[in-house]
């Protein structure tokens, strides 16, 4: 080959080089001005993340902040919040209409309106959201942090009491679930001791939902007993020897015939009277208390006195015995 036609097969290559850049940048940057060239979405991009599918089918309201990505053009992803009138603003297509629209409905409507208006060839939309303002579900009563908590995907009870910080140290095994838009609609639970095994109650949670965590029953234990204090009603209840257990037992003074329970009622306190002596010898069946409680064991005055004067007698028998033996 004659170097003539060496320099001309090298130029004839470098053009065509030059061309092939030039084409590939036309495809990868949309039109700005004039007519639009529209760009063809590069076909190698990376699928969508595992992040981007766990919001498909997710339904956008006003006041979430969302991320639109347009996969091969990234001059025309972008990061906006729904306004109050339900539109965001997105490059070359400007105001778009989204709340009420599902992200798989809102990515169809936007690589509609990037493909009608030539900007992108064959485009690929995916929305990811990164706050929801429409799909929080409120958690109020016995757990750490109650408040509201955006549910994007599927999520389930123990999910948001775990997001919610967990129970308190108070928190009773009764949850309430009502649902957004029909207040008659209620789930009640019944939850175990062991959540870690209670499956059953596991259930689905949806956006608008709101969870009430009720405080246990409280009943408490009075008067004349090793250690007066107030303690959680389980689920298999609390009965009167229950709570005297639980109280330190009864006293050497302690009035047990004379036992009562405090109740409150519609009309006022109740005074329900307990023959604790016949129910700690099996002569008399044992009571179940109820939340707000209160079980009093009074002192015996007889019985104080009694006491007393035997320490008494203990003493000055000892003061002689000890002057008996060292006169």
């Amino acid at each position: 080959m004659s170097g003539r036609n060496h320099r001309f097969l090298l130029r004839s290559l470098n053009v065509f080089l030059v061309g092939l850049c030039s084409l590939h940048l036309l495809a990868q940057t949309p039109a700005t001005k004039g007519a639009p060239v529209p760009a063809l979405a590069n076909e190698s991009a990376s699928p969508p993340s595992t992040r981007l599918l766990a919001n498909s089918n997710v339904k956008l309201g006003m006041g979430d902040l969302i991320e639109v990505n347009v996969f091969g053009v990234p001059d025309l992803s972008t990061k906006a919040r729904i306004s109050g009138s339900g539109d965001i603003y997105l490059p070359l297509i400007d105001y778009v209409h989204v709340a009420d629209l599902t992200t798989d409905e809102a990515q169809e409507l936007i690589q509609k309106r990037l493909e009608d208006g030539g900007f992108v060839r064959g485009p690929h939309v995916a929305i990811f959201v990164d706050e929801s303002a429409s799909q929080a579900v409120t958690l109020v009563g016995e757990v750490n942090h109650p408040g509201a908590y955006p549910v994007i995907g599927e999520r389930r009870l123990f999910d948001l009491i775990s997001v919610a910080g967990g129970l308190t140290d108070k928190a009773g095994h009764n949850v309430t679930i009502e649902r957004r838009g029909n207040p008659g609609q209620k789930v009640d639970l019944q939850l175990s001791a062991n959540l870690a095994e209670d499956t059953q109650n596991n259930v689905d949670i949806l956006p608008g939902d709101t969870i009430i965590v009720s405080r246990a029953g409280i009943v408490y234990v009075v008067g004349d007993v090793g250690h007066p204090s107030g303690f959680l009603i389980e689920d298999s209840g609390l009965s009167v020897l229950k709570a005297l257990a639980l109280a330190g037992g009864s006293t050497r003074t302690s009035a047990l015939a004379k036992t009562r329970i405090l109740r409150q009622t519609p009309n006022g306190v109740q005074e329900i009277p307990v023959n604790l002596k016949k129910v700690l010898y099996a002569k008399a069946p044992d009571m179940a208390l109820v939340k707000g409680d209160i079980l009093f064991v009074p002192g015996s005055a007889a019985k104080a006195a009694a006491y007393r004067t035997a320490d008494a007698a203990m003493s000055v028998s000892t003061a002689l015995a000890v002057v008996a033996v060292h006169p």
